[in-house]
């Protein structure tokens, strides 16, 4: 019985937000003082072409989404806000010490948790804190995730008012059944109120986040959720595939059993149906799992090939430093990687004795920087090369034979000293991405470590 591509290729593997991938960080060979120097080298290459970015981590939540694998912490007690943005600018202030000139931030990223967790006062002590240490530089971006549900006029209007134009709400499914699976009840009419109250703010690009593989979700709901997305007009969409991890994240992921989850070939068909509709309704796909409107910045980065992907997600413009600041936040010097701590009483008590709070990081090599360069090329441009020399390995013979199997089910194509992922290989792209890293290669997984690439 011949399998289909979905089963053959439906395997654990890492979503490429990074190179190396977290789990394959060499942590014994990381110091904070190799940190430092890292971002300082970064940020005086870059800091007066190109400025910085900021990722700012707000983990905060009033209630549990089942679905969810970020790093948050539930509470209904709005009294931890002024302590946390406190933290967090003296954080800021850390690295801004180490620093030989006022940075010039061209992204800030406010994800979480739930961001308009925090009340309009706090966003805006947060922000104007940032900004007396540092300048807005020349076509910044600034952008922050809305919770439909708790998102209110107010905070959309003071970050506009701060610089921000972009907001992207998560939706994930509209069906009643789903939503309960999820703990996520969202009503329709709660997604249209703050879209329609963006709009009439100003923001230049509003995203929905929809997830398919979802516990009982059907190809009805698709075409309901896309339906009812359509109507609303957003920007962009991030379409994308449930990462079933429980082992990562214990009971918050398992407030459903296995078999309630669409799997292989019923799942291929919520994304296959999602894309048609989409595509149907003037989004074009962009790189992995996101799809935008001609007019909307990232479509018209990835058609320009300045598509950039870092530990935010896909982003219209390219900075070489990105500091995260927050509890379990991840910075890249594009050198290196840190991470911060992911308990909130260790993050605070670090803080409170004058260091930062990098408790585990990784400083790439000769090897990871040309392969990083690869999977880069791949998740943004859907192709990569190495007709420069620099970015040629001496891995190269076995990845290519690696893929052959891969081009043979014409999911790419590779002549001379290039290779193109075709349209039939979209879904597959983080597979082909598997054949280039040579961590995954030289050491494969005892345990679960990462969800299914389809």
């Amino acid at each position: 019985m011949k399998i289909s591509l979905t089963q053959k290729y439906n395997v654990p593997g890492p979503r490429y937000t990074s190179y190396p991938t977290v789990p394959y960080w060499n942590e014994a060979d990381f110091t904070l003082e190799k940190w430092t120097a890292s971002f300082q080298k970064s940020f005086s290459e870059s800091n007066t072409q190109n400025g910085i970015s900021l990722y700012i981590h707000l983990p905060f939540c009033e209630s549990m989404c089942t679905f969810c694998g970020c790093n948050k912490r539930i509470t209904k007690n709005h009294s931890v806000e002024e302590i946390y943005i406190d933290a967090l600018l003296k954080e800021w202030s850390l690295y801004c010490k180490l620093l030989p000139e006022k940075p010039l931030v061209k992204e800030i990223h406010l994800g979480g948790g739930t961001p308009t967790f925090f009340s309009v006062a706090n966003l805006e002590n947060l922000i104007s804190g940032i900004f007396k240490l540092a300048d807005k530089a020349k076509n910044y971006e600034f952008s922050f995730e809305g919770h439909p549900n708790n998102t209110t006029y107010e905070q959309l209007k003071k970050l506009y008012d701060l610089g921000f134009r972009r907001v992207s709400f998560g939706v994930q499914d509209y069906a009643e059944k789903v939503q309960k699976a999820i703990h996520r009840i969202q009503p329709f009419h709660n997604v249209a109120k703050v879209t329609f109250w963006a709009k009439e703010i100003g923001y230049k690009s509003i995203g929905h986040d929809i997830i398919f593989g979802l516990p009982f979700q059907t190809v009805e709901n698709i075409v309901d959720t896309i339906e009812k997305t359509n109507s609303l007009k957003p920007d962009r969409l991030a379409f994308y595939s449930y990462a079933h991890v429980p082992w990562i994240k214990g009971n918050g992921q398992r407030g459903f059993n296995e078999e309630n989850l669409p799997k292989d070939a019923e799942k291929r068909m919520l994304y296959e149906t999602g894309k048609i509709l989409l595509s149907t309704n003037g989004y074009h796909e962009v790189g992995m799992d996101h799809f935008a409107q001609s007019s909307d910045s990232l479509f018209q980065a990835a058609h320009a090939k300045k598509l950039h992907r870092n530990f935010m997600g896909y982003s219209a413009s390219k900075t070489q430093l990105m500091i995260g600041l927050g509890v379990s936040s991840i910075s890249d010097s594009w050198y290196s990687f840190a991470q911060n701590t992911k308990n909130l009483e260790e993050y605070y008590q670090i803080l409170q004795s004058n260091q930062l709070p990098v408790v585990k990081g990784h400083i790439l090599n000769d090897e990871d920087l040309i392969i990083r360069k690869h999977i880069l090329n791949l998740t943004c441009e859907l192709e990569t090369s190495w007709s420069n020399e620099s970015l040629y390995f001496k891995e190269l013979p076995e990845v290519l034979l690696a893929l052959k199997e891969i081009e043979n089910d014409e999911l790419i194509i590779i002549k001379g000293n290039k290779i193109k992922i075709t349209e039939a290989g979209r879904p597959f792209v983080r597979n082909i991405c598997m054949a280039f890293d040579l961590h995954l290669k030289r050491k494969s997984p005892e345990t679960n470590l990462f969800s299914m690439t389809v």
